[in-house]
C-alpha cells in the first residue's frame, strides 16, 4: 500500500471522516502538549497510526520539547558552526547585495 500524502486523509474506516495530515499540523501544538479534548486525541490517535510522515513530525516535535525543557545547551562542533555561519551569510548577501558605487 502507497504511503499517504500529507493532504489526504488516512483511516481504514469507511463509514467515518478522518483529519487530514493538514488538520493535523493545525492542532498539533494542543496534542504535543496534552492539551485536547479527548475526541480530538482519537483523532488524532487515527491519523498518526496510518500517517508515517505525521508520526515523524510528532516525534521530532517531542524531542524538541523534550531537550528544550531539559535546558542544557548542547554545544555545535566547529565545523558545524562555521558551515552555519557560511551558509547565513551567503543567504545574506544574496538577499541584501551591498550598493554598487556608480
Amino acid at each position: 500500500m502507497p504511503e499517504p500524502t500529507p493532504s489526504e486523509p488516512t483511516s481504514s474506516e469507511p463509514s467515518g471522516r478522518v483529519m487530514s495530515c493538514e488538520e493535523l499540523l493545525k492542532a498539533l501544538n494542543e496534542f504535543v502538549d496534552d492539551e485536547t479534548v479527548s475526541a480530538v486525541c482519537r483523532e488524532f490517535a487515527e491519523h498518526l497510526a496510518g500517517c508515517n510522515p505525521c508520526q515523524v513530525v510528532v516525534d521530532n516535535i517531542r524531542k524538541t520539547i523534550r531537550l528544550y525543557k531539559g535546558g542544557e545547551p548542547y554545544p555545535i562542533p566547529p565545523q558545524c558552526a562555521e558551515r552555519i555561519s557560511d551558509a547565513l551569510r551567503a543567504k545574506w548577501q544574496s538577499t541584501f547585495p551591498p550598493a554598487s558605487s556608480t
